[in-house]
């Protein structure tokens, strides 16, 4: 069984490598663009779970430190399971948050959420590009399109991420998530989600990084806090971000 589930996550990241091979460079074209004209790039992850991807993509060993991460208290885990999935299933609250995050016109932020239909994905979405920002979205287009219009998680407009989105990218994540299925009565297990949401964050951030090295620029990335010299390292570039990114 476990030799299964690792098989499912490895065949996942491959095919997330092979779907998204013609987007994925549109998407550094912009990541990169950002980092050479030392701006931000924001991420949100609106949904339970999704608030990891964010996480994993904010002050992480190896990632880029033009990354602000936007941690909304309302759907993180922390603050309570069925009072984050109710956020996220709130009409307007997304707005809220992105009009809260200091996004701007010309700014870039990249949404993720498995499902890529929930009420706090669409309304942060449709908001962002109102305010002029480029919105990159991370989801599974299968599961958007298999589940049916009158879904309780479902925005009142019945839209899906990767129709709003600027650029999207698909994480290939199955409907249900859990991949795992037990010859008995009882749920799938083995949830696969967050595999795909991490590897793509660091992907976009590894491409960038290349990217603008190529390009002869010099990205601040951050170096882990536990290693020698870690802090060194990363004093010498964080005031250049402390000021701007709010959860520093």
């Amino acid at each position: 069984m476990l030799e299964s589930y690792l098989d499912y996550v490895t065949g996942m990241l491959g095919r997330v490598v092979e779907s998204n091979a013609e987007v994925l460079p549109r998407v550094i074209d912009e990541t990169a663009r950002r980092v050479t004209e030392d701006r931000l790039i924001y991420v949100y992850g609106p949904g339970g779970h999704a608030n990891l991807a964010t996480q994993e993509a904010f002050f992480r060993a190896g990632g880029l430190m033009n990354i602000a991460a936007i941690l909304d208290e309302g759907t993180l885990l922390s603050s309570g399971a069925r009072r984050s999935m109710a956020m996220e299933r709130t009409p307007g609250y997304g707005r809220v948050v992105i009009d809260h995050s200091g996004l701007g016109d010309g700014d870039l932020i990249i949404i993720v959420n498995s499902y890529g239909m929930n009420s706090a994905v669409i309304d942060s979405t449709q908001r962002a590009k109102e305010l002029g920002a480029t919105v990159v979205g991370v989801s599974s287009r299968t599961h958007a399109e298999t589940i049916g219009p009158e879904h309780p998680a479902r925005h009142p407009s019945k839209q899906n991420l990767h129709d709003l989105a600027d650029l999207f990218l698909d994480s290939q994540v199955p409907v249900g998530d859990a991949v795992v299925s037990f010859d008995a009565d009882v749920p799938n297990a083995g949830a696969v989600s967050t595999y795909a949401n991490a590897f793509l964050m660091n992907a976009i951030q590894i491409l960038t990084i290349e990217r603008v090295l190529a390009e002869g620029g010099r990205p601040a990335v951050w170096t882990s806090g536990n290693a020698p010299g870690g802090d060194e390292a990363n004093a010498r570039l964080v005031d250049r971000f402390t000021d701007r990114i709010k959860l520093l």
